[in-house]
């Protein structure tokens, strides 16, 4: 055996990266997910009931998923039996269903953990159903991905979703003290640097735990102070998926933020975004659309200004380009808020829809020909411009639809003097009769 490992560059002895080495040997040992392991916890009461259910374990990376699902079949007596979705296809589920059925013949129960289980494709996930339901296999699945999107309806009503928590200060700080215990000596951090340290992690507990075993083998003979610890490790990239749920979190943050007129935060949200690596100009593409969508003609220049913006960094590129985003980030959050012609829109669609072969009434159509004029078009129309308010209070309806106020501006911003206006405007319809 001591030649195989030779072999490999290995001795039979080497160590285990300090992750590994400080795994939790019992459910008390995990950290930040108490409200699932906590005594009223839904997955610690499973562990008192001794029967284990079919469950996704859907969290970040380092958050103690594969973890969890060992020390589950531990406590509950079953057999832990673990593929991946990354490197396992369906001759390697065959045979862990094959092994999961002889134990079930000898009384022995199966946990089958899949990490990654979103990356099997829908017929593969289809595959586990018959299993779980016969109890062959006690189905634990992780996923760094929403259930929701990426699993199967018929395995998730087969299973619990269990939401994981990416691990927060205290929780990553208790990781550190565990991994000084287990090394025997403290990490050379100042106090500001080891708060930096555990801000790089990202709320990754095994991220934390590379980050201190790198710095432990490299050595310091003094404390770090942040900038020193920023030379020597690097920050943990933000976890950001472009095409993930992700990619689809963060852009509603930022369009709520704007919608709830907070520039502070849409600030940030925008910097989550361009910080985690996405384009530029479908930022600059949503905050037109933010700009018509609830703004409106409350404050027409938001709409201008985003245009504006766009052009800006289609010209300057990252990063000076970036700079026009945040300005009309900005702008449209402190703007006046109005979805009226959202709604007005949206209500003259449906009613196109209701009366689309309806014609403009006659005295609208155009007249190009002696026959159209015959037949009464353009007849009694009224140029506009020329009556004495400006205003002629014709119907543009078609002949046979009641007028409909699809437009109602809220009197917000720039919509203030457009709703006077629109108000003056009615009631001198009403008088001539229109």
């Amino acid at each position: 055996m001591s030649d195989l490992f030779e072999a490999a560059g290995l001795t039979p002895h080497a160590p285990a990266p300090l992750a590994e080495r400080l795994r939790p040997r019992t459910i008390d040992e995990v950290v930040g997910q108490e409200h699932l392991l906590g005594e009223a916890g839904p997955i610690r009461r499973m562990i008192v009931g001794g029967r284990l259910g079919s469950m996704i374990l859907w969290g970040p990376p380092g958050t103690g998923k594969t973890t969890i699902a060992r020390l589950l079949a531990k406590a509950a007596g079953y057999e832990y039996q673990q593929i991946s979705a990354v490197f396992s296809g369906v001759a390697d589920l065959k045979k862990a269903f094959e092994q999961a059925k002889m134990r079930r013949a000898a009384g022995q129960s199966t946990l089958l953990f899949v990490d990654e289980i979103h990356r099997f494709n829908r017929a593969q996930q289809d595959g586990f159903l018959p299993f779980v339901e016969e109890g062959v296999v006690t189905l634990v699945g992780a996923t760094t991905e929403n259930p929701s999107f990426e699993l199967n309806g018929a395995l998730l009503s087969r299973s619990q979703v269990y939401v994981l928590r990416r691990l927060d200060e205290a929780a990553l700080e208790s990781l550190l003290v565990r991994a000084e215990a287990e090394e025997g000596r403290a990490l050379p951090l100042d106090p500001a640097a080891r708060e930096a340290m555990i801000a790089m992690a990202d709320g990754d507990g095994r991220y934390l735990l590379t980050l201190a075993e790198t710095l432990l083998a490299i050595g310091s003979p003094k404390p770090l102070t942040p900038a020193e610890l920023g030379q020597v490790l690097q920050k943990r990239s933000p976890a950001y998926d472009k095409d993930r749920e992700e990619h689809y979190n963060l852009i509603s943050a930022l369009h709520k933020s704007v919608r709830g007129s907070d520039p502070d935060a849409a600030l940030y949200w925008l910097a989550r975004m361009l910080e985690g690596g996405e384009d530029p100009l479908f930022i600059a593409r949503r905050l037109t659309r933010m700009a018509s969508e609830d703004i409106g003609a409350a404050d027409p220049m938001s709409l201008l200004l985003c245009n504006a913006a766009r052009d800006a960094y289609d010209f300057m590129g990252s990063p000076e380009g970036e700079l026009a985003l945040a300005q009309a980030c900005v702008h449209m959050a402190c703007a006046p808020k109005s979805n009226a012609v959202y709604k007005a829109f949206g209500a003259a669609r449906k009613a196109a829809k209701e009366t689309g072969s309806l014609t403009p009434p006659a005295h609208i159509l155009n007249a190009p020909t002696r026959l159209m004029k015959d037949l009464g078009y353009g007849k009694n129309y009224a140029y506009d411009p020329d009556t004495e308010e400006g205003f002629s209070g014709q119907n543009y309806f078609p002949d046979g639809m009641e007028r409909r106020a699809f437009y109602k501006p809220r009197g917000e911003g720039h919509e203030a003097k457009v709703k006077e206006r629109l108000d003056r405007w009615a009631a001198m319809r009403k008088g001539r009769g229109g």
